[in-house]
């Protein structure tokens, strides 16, 4: 069976849905605390030259496998190496029934919090509010305890949404919403900016944010930060880059986009800190408090710390609304690329009908994500998160480059780029791949596995990491195996690259 192949319909479109990918929940609290506890202006020297050595490189690499091979990532690799096709699977599954289950239902808790924000639902104390009533966390990851409804209802909105976007197309859906949401999201984030700059006490903020501590800069674990930073703000390893790069058409200017999407994803990253610490030092001054003691990291930030911030605030609901709204934006714009990544792979190795099978994929995936709206599902989402973005996603990344660097002629993907690309790859880009890219990655790997047998992740029991922690990555390859071992029923496989189309060096 042989299937006409979607297209995005500009490049602008392509860039706009690859920069939703990238632009996520992390980028507006999560390097914003990084920055602030590793040196604030200073932590941008390890961040820019990660980015320059290893972001662009990698990301550039994705492009070119997606684009030069023509398909998703396990059409990808099998067609470098049919004995790889598992790896494709592998990242695509442990994404989708993964990464996803969980962040769509924390943009459950952000769209829960958009409404909350118009009355200051959460009260006098945001924190009891969250863990204690919104979230009503249990002890263990095993006190399953009940489900909670309003998480429960705002996550099947969020799963609606996915579903309605990505039932439209590549084209109609993708693109187009990308190009509603994502000037919207840098719209309502340059009005929040703003907002929180003429607030009292935002130098403050600002100053903790962004005043330059080059000593951070002798530790190690500053740069393993950036680099891992740049990794997953990218949506590298997810299989989500290559699989977009395989609907552009043949002329497609790879490096230049790859460029400007990871600058627009970084930009975005510092430009939302901007906001999120102005309010933090306002925070501070109208509590009397010092900065350090209002930051929290990750989720403490977004859903305590900012609400308490937001109620001190003149007009703080419509502020608190606008902040939900955009975190609802990010994460939507991120979560729709991950449903498609897997959806592009079963379909171009099956040649299931794209409609129905998103319809089940989606109903699979809401049902997924309930174990996380129950009273144990923070805990739950703690221990999957760590497990398959710290071992999932860098092994992917490890074997991607041991791949395309070794078993394969790198030549072919740079010659290939360099053919329909305004900036040139040298053999610098080889290099990278094959060398460089791993033994960084290697290097985090090799630390995340050292503390984790010093000591349990979280204060968590043995039991439960190895129960939800490492079975989660080993049911997710022996899914990938099971599905790499099923024939194709489709004619992508037996299609050459774009290289062998034209004539190239293969």
């Amino acid at each position: 069976m042989e299937l006409q192949r979607e297209q995005w319909k500009s490049q602008l479109g392509f860039v706009f849905a690859a920069v939703g990918s990238a632009v996520g929940l992390g980028n507006i609290w999560r390097f914003s605390y990084m920055a602030y506890s590793h040196g604030g202006g200073a932590f941008l020297i390890p961040y820019i030259i990660a980015l320059l050595s290893a972001g662009i490189p990698l990301l550039i690499l994705e492009f070119a496998l997606g684009h030069e091979r023509m398909g998703s990532a396990p059409l990808a690799f099998a067609k470098i190496n049919k004995n790889w096709e598992w790896l494709g699977w592998w990242a695509v599954i442990f994404v989708m029934f993964g990464i996803v289950l969980y962040y769509s239902v924390i943009i459950a808790w952000c769209l829960n919090f958009f409404f909350l924000s118009f009355y200051l639902g959460w009260g006098d104390d945001p924190n009891a509010f969250f863990f204690n009533e919104f979230l009503a966390v249990s002890k263990s990851p095993f006190e399953i305890g009940h489900i909670r409804t309003p998480i429960l209802v705002s996550l099947s909105i969020v799963w609606l949404i996915n579903w309605g976007i990505v039932f439209r197309g590549v084209r109609r859906g993708i693109e187009y919403i990308n190009k509603i949401f994502m000037p919207l999201l840098f719209f309502l984030t340059a009005v929040l900016v703003l907002w929180s700059i003429s607030l009292e006490g935002s130098m403050i903020g600002l100053r903790a944010y962004l005043e330059p501590d080059f000593s951070k800069l002798s530790d190690p674990t500053v740069w393993i930060d950036a680099y891992s930073q740049i990794f997953f703000t990218l949506s590298l390893g997810f299989g989500i880059m290559i699989a977009y790069a395989s609907y552009l058409p043949g002329k497609a200017n790879i490096t230049k986009n790859a460029i400007v999407i990871v600058f627009i994803n970084s930009g975005y990253s510092l430009f939302a800190g901007i906001a999120v610490f102005s309010v933090l030092g306002f925070m501070a001054t109208s509590q009397g408090k010092p900065i350090s003691e209002v930051v929290s990291q990750s989720i403490g930030l977004a859903f305590v710390a900012y609400p308490k911030a937001v109620s001190l605030i003149p007009g703080g609901n419509l502020f608190g609304a606008i902040f939900f709204l955009c975190l609802v934006v990010a994460g939507l714009s991120s979560s729709i690329s991950i449903v498609e990544a897997f959806i592009s792979a079963t379909v171009d190795k099956f040649g299931f009908r794209r409609k129905p099978l998103i319809t089940l994929v989606t109903i699979l995936g809401f049902l997924g994500s309930t174990i996380f709206t129950t009273q144990a599902g923070l805990l739950w989402l703690d221990i999957a998160d760590h497990f398959i973005t710290h071992y999932g996603l860098i092994v992917v990344g490890i074997a991607e480059c041991l791949l395309v660097g070794w078993l394969f002629n790198i030549k072919v993907l740079r010659k290939h780029v360099n053919s329909i690309s305004s900036i040139r790859l040298g053999y610098w880009w080889d290099i990278t791949i094959k060398y460089f890219v791993p033994f960084v990655l290697g290097v985090i790997l090799i630390g995340e596995l050292y503390a984790e047998i010093k000591q349990p992740y979280g204060g968590y029991s043995w039991t439960s990491l190895i129960l939800i922690g490492w079975n989660w990555i080993l049911l997710t390859v022996i899914a990938a195996v099971v599905f790499a071992r099923r024939p194709w029923r489709t004619r992508y496989y037996e299609m050459e690259g774009r290289s062998q189309k034209t004539g190239g060096i293969l």
